[in-house]
C-alpha cells in the first residue's frame, strides 16, 4: 500500500500541473506582451500564429503608405459662386481628404444646414434650392452625366501628370471646381516594402485613388501589383479571389473604406492613427501606423510558433520519461 501510495502522488506531481497545457498560452501570452512592448496590439492568438504564414500583404495608399496628411496644391474654380457649399460639404466629413479640403478654404467661408450624404466609394453629395451639388472622384462625373468641358479634361489630365489625386466639385450641370491633392509618403514605408519582398511575401496596393496617383506612389515605394479607382466591395474582391488561389492574405487599411476588406482578410492589420471602426474590425493594431512593425509582428510569429513547438517538445518528453518512472517501472529492476 505505502509503494502503490508513494508512486499515485509521484505520478500525480510530474503531470500536475500538466506542462502540456501550459506549453501554448504561456507562449501566447508572452508573444502578445512583446508585441504590446512594440507598439503591435494583438487582439487574439489566432492572428499571432498566423501570420508567419502570410504570403500576400494588401495595402491601401492613404494614410497606409503615405502620412494620410493630404494637402491642397491646386483648387482650381471654373465657377466660384457656391464656394460656401463645398466648404459645408467638406466640413461635414471625416475623410483626411475632406479636412485638407477646408483647411484650403479657410474659416472666413460661411457654413450652411445642409443635409450632407456619404456615397460609399465616389463621394459626397448635398441638396441646395433644388439642385444636387457633388464633390468626389473624376470618375463620378460621368456617372452623374455631368458636362465636362475641354478644360475640365485638360485640368484633370495636367493634375493627373502631377499625380495628384483630384476632386471635382459640381452641381447637376457642369463641374464648378478641380482640386488637386498630394499626400507625402512615410518615411518607413520604403524599408518595409523592401522588407516583405526580401520574405518572399507578395505586394499589393489596392486603393481609391486614380490610376496616375496610385502607379507614381507604387513606383516610388516598389510595389508591383496596383489596383487604382477600387470601391470598398472591389478590395474585398480581391482578397478573396487570392484566396481562392490559396493565398495566406493579411489587409492593411485605415479608413472606414477598408473595414470591409479587413473583415474578410486572414489576418487583418489596422493603422492605429486610423478611423475607429477600422480599428475595432481588425485583429492587431499598429500604434503610430509603421509599416515596419509588420515586419516586427511577423517575426514575433515566427518567434512564438516556434517558442509553442519547443514548449510541446519538451512537455511530451518529460511526460513520456517522467511518467513511467514515477508509476515505479524501474523497480523491479534496480529498486528506483
Amino acid at each position: 500500500f505505502t509503494m502503490a501510495l508513494l508512486s499515485m502522488i509521484t505520478v500525480l506531481v510530474i503531470a500536475c500541473p500538466c506542462a502540456l497545457g501550459l506549453a501554448t498560452p504561456t507562449a501566447i501570452m508572452v508573444g502578445m506582451g512583446k508585441g504590446a512592448e512594440n507598439g503591435i496590439l494583438i487582439k487574439n492568438a489566432e492572428s499571432l500564429e498566423l501570420a508567419k504564414k502570410v504570403d500576400t500583404i494588401i495595402l491601401d495608399k492613404t494614410g497606409t503608405i503615405t502620412e494620410g496628411k493630404p494637402k491642397v496644391q491646386e483648387l482650381i474654380w471654373l465657377d466660384n459662386s457656391a464656394k460656401n457649399i463645398l466648404f459645408t460639404i467638406e466640413n461635414n466629413s471625416h475623410h483626411p481628404l475632406a479636412k485638407s479640403i477646408t483647411d484650403f478654404l479657410g474659416d472666413e467661408v460661411n457654413l450652411l444646414h445642409l443635409n450632407v450624404e456619404d456615397v460609399s466609394g465616389k463621394g459626397l453629395k448635398t441638396n441646395y434650392n433644388n439642385k444636387n451639388y457633388y464633390v468626389g472622384k473624376v470618375g463620378w462625373i460621368d456617372e452623374l452625366n455631368i458636362q465636362k468641358t475641354e478644360e475640365v479634361n485638360q485640368l484633370i489630365d495636367s493634375f493627373s501628370n502631377k499625380n495628384y489625386t483630384i476632386s471635382f466639385f459640381g452641381d447637376d450641370e457642369k463641374v464648378l471646381a478641380l482640386i488637386g491633392i498630394s499626400d507625402q509618403i512615410k518615411s518607413t514605408s520604403i524599408q518595409a516594402i523592401q522588407s516583405f519582398h526580401e520574405k518572399g511575401i507578395e505586394v499589393w496596393m489596392v486603393t481609391g485613388d486614380n490610376e496616375f496617383s496610385g502607379n507614381a506612389i507604387a513606383k516610388q515605394v516598389g510595389i508591383d501589383h496596383v489596383v487604382a479607382n477600387a470601391l470598398p466591395n472591389d478590395k474585398m474582391d480581391i482578397i478573396k479571389d487570392l484566396q481562392k488561389k490559396g493565398k495566406v492574405v493579411a489587409m492593411v487599411g485605415d479608413g472606414i473604406n477598408d473595414s470591409a476588406a479587413l473583415a474578410q482578410a486572414d489576418v487583418s492589420i489596422a493603422m492605429g492613427n486610423g478611423s475607429d471602426i477600422a480599428i475595432d474590425v481588425a485583429k492587431i493594431t499598429l500604434i503610430g501606423g509603421d509599416l515596419t512593425k509588420i515586419d516586427h509582428a511577423i517575426n514575433l510569429s515566427k518567434q512564438t510558433v516556434k517558442t509553442i513547438h519547443q514548449n510541446l517538445f519538451w512537455a511530451f518528453i518529460y511526460n513520456i520519461i517522467g511518467i513511467p518512472i514515477a508509476a515505479g517501472v524501474l523497480y523491479p529492476f534496480n529498486g528506483f
